[in-house]
């Protein structure tokens, strides 16, 4: 027994689906192999009809590689008797979360476009993702390709931005954020507090704009969330450059939405993709658990040298 591939979307030039994994398939060494090609050919993988238990998604984050704890102590981690679910973590709508709201609607669990982890020196390699409680409206996951929009990027805007390192900061606050604000943009209720003042002690992280894949394929890696501007040019200029990249970015980007079923898990690359959480109604649960798979891409530093992050962020 194999398991079926098939693209994501007719449209779409990355992504990919994948159906037949069971307990019994991932035994075979060429059904791990055939999911590492497809994921770091396609950058992202929707398993559809897959076992709905914490260990079969632990399981197959490992196809991919290790897993690692979560950097942020603070973030919800899911509750285990051993190690095996060291670094899934839950996102979850609370009467404490933060709300925003956009066009006039008023969403929970929003994040703009990011890359995980872009507030530490090292990525993760990627993540699983699966839903434990669905919205029953709106509440989609959005992904968009770092390759595809480094190549349809506009060329002279691309070649003033490709030099340039990002810097980015813990501190995740929606009032804060600076670039890549949606029209009608308002903070109904804000987030991160304590996370700020965590933030306070850690250094910033430094991450290029653009890199370049072992296959040689470079990619557009610029996060909105967090972000500070770009080394060097910390102010109104960077400002306005930094902008323009994020509105470009979404001109140019395919996207892809992810509408979740409770059968679905989806897997993608962290160094190439860029993903959203498009948020849901305050009024309805939504709890997502995500692994967190070890590994780093190596460009990513601090800005100084840290001190005491972990007595830092035990804080939070």
């Amino acid at each position: 027994m194999g398991i079926n591939v098939r693209p994501l979307q007719d449209d779409l030039p990355f992504g990919a689906r994948i159906a037949g994994v069971t307990w019994e398939t991932l035994e075979d060494e060429a059904v791990r192999q055939q999911i590492r090609d497809t994921f770091e050919d396609r950058g992202m993988v929707v398993f559809e009809d897959i076992e709905q238990t914490g260990k079969m998604q632990v399981a197959l984050s490992k196809v991919i590689g290790p897993l690692k704890d979560h950097p942020v102590k603070s973030v919800e981690r899911v509750k285990r008797d051993d190690d095996e679910m060291v670094g899934v973590i839950t996102i979850r709508t609370t009467p404490e979360a933060a709300v925003v709201e956009i066009e006039g609607k008023r969403l929970m669990t929003w994040q703009p476009w990011h890359f995980d982890h872009s507030y530490n020196d090292e990525l993760n390699r990627a993540g699983v993702l699966r839903a434990e409680a669905i919205a029953p409206k709106d509440g989609l996951t959005a992904f968009m390709d770092g390759v595809q929009v480094y190549r349809d990027f506009d060329p002279e805007l691309r070649a003033r931005v490709e030099p340039l390192t990002g810097i980015y900061t813990l501190d995740l606050r929606y009032t804060e954020l600076r670039y890549g604000r949606p029209k009608t943009f308002k903070v109904i209720v804000d987030k991160g507090v304590a996370l700020s003042k965590v933030a306070e002690t850690w250094p910033r992280a430094l991450h290029p704009a653009v890199w370049t894949r072992d296959t040689g394929e470079k990619v557009y890696h610029l996060s909105a969330y967090g972000a500070r501007g770009f080394v060097g040019m910390e102010n109104a200029e960077g400002d306005a450059l930094f902008q323009a990249a994020h509105d470009e970015m979404e001109r140019v980007a395919k996207v892809y939405y992810h509408s979740w079923k409770p059968t679905d898990m989806l897997l993608w690359d962290n160094w190439r993709m860029m993903h959203q959480a498009c948020g849901c109604s305050p009024d309805h649960e939504r709890v997502m658990h995500r692994t967190t798979i070890k590994g780093d891409y190596g460009l990513g530093r601090w800005e100084t040298e840290p001190k005491h992050l972990e007595a830092a962020d035990a804080m939070a």
